[in-house]
């Protein structure tokens, strides 16, 4: 496991962490020499639109990452979806004003309508093979299903799993949601098929 250290909000604002991310995936492939095939991107919560951000720019997408794992992603950095949801049902957690301050240290002082802060799944390479996680309690289940939708529509596939009445990230909240630890393994087990299928892939091609 490989996990990038990115330098935080509000002393370091865009795109410093998307750049740092790049840089982790730069340093993976060109120093370390890990085969692309072999990485499954991971992310969740504001760090799933990073990943995201990632696997759109061309020479990664390029590269075919086995898959893409996200967990509660942000995808809509104007909270418009969350917003929407909150009128239907809060999130226990967090109020979509406070989210979106804080989503705010990072991005304020740049256009919304930035190409890496409003991502075009849809319209761009298709993503690997990705699973998405979110909680049926949580602001962010409908970003969840929209970026499903896009990577559909983009030609990818994607097994989205809306968890219900449960909260952002539950887990990582084994001893409050029994729900996590069976989340986990179902994503262990998604990470498991996804590797052995691009090894297969591989061996393939070699015959």
């Amino acid at each position: 496991m490989f996990c990038v250290d990115y330098r935080l909000a509000p002393r370091y604002r865009f795109p410093t962490a998307a750049d740092d991310v790049r840089a982790g995936w730069d340093w993976l492939v060109t120093s370390a020499g890990v085969a692309p095939k072999r990485l499954v991107v991971a992310g969740d919560s504001a760090g799933g639109h990073l990943a995201v951000d990632l696997l759109l720019q061309a020479e990664v997408a390029a590269a075919h990452p086995a898959a893409l794992v996200l967990f509660s992603p942000l995808v809509d950095l104007t909270f418009s979806l969350a917003l929407r949801r909150e009128q239907e049902r809060r999130d226990p957690a967090i109020r979509v004003a406070d989210a979106a301050r804080l989503v705010g240290l990072y991005s304020r002082g740049v256009d919304p309508a930035h190409p890496r802060l409003k991502l075009d799944v849809a319209g761009g390479p298709p993503l690997p093979p990705t699973l998405i996680q979110a909680g049926g309690a949580e602001m962010l289940a409908e970003d969840a299903r929209r970026l499903a939708d896009d990577i559909r529509a983009a030609g990818g596939s994607c097994d989205l799993q809306v968890w219900p009445d449960q909260v952002h990230v539950f887990q990582a909240l084994p001893r409050l949601s029994p729900e996590a630890d069976r989340a986990m393994a179902y994503a262990a087990q998604f990470i498991a098929t996804a590797l052995a299928a691009r090894g297969s892939h591989a061996a393939e091609k070699a015959g």
